[in-house]
């Protein structure tokens, strides 16, 4: 084996990663993330216009999406 990939490893086993969300608390962020992208969402569809689609379409969206991929994580669903 390369010395260099025994240099990555070891230096990787010193400093461990440390997640920005914790696992326990997951699944709030997630909840919370899916209310606000429902939320935003029904806001949008009842005012739909060009200039909702940046203010209340788009972070509706994100928000749904890493709303959704934080629910599964919580829950065991590994994506």
């Amino acid at each position: 084996m390369d010395s260099s990939v025994v240099d990555v490893w070891n230096a990787a086993a010193a400093n461990p990663f440390v997640p920005t969300v914790g696992k326990d608390s997951q699944f709030t962020v997630g909840f919370l993330l899916v209310l606000i992208g429902i939320s935003l969402g029904a806001i949008f569809t009842l005012g739909r216009s060009l200039l909702n689609v940046p203010l209340l379409g788009i972070p509706a969206s994100l928000a749904l999406a890493f709303g959704a991929v934080y629910m599964f994580c919580a829950v065991g669903v590994y994506v």
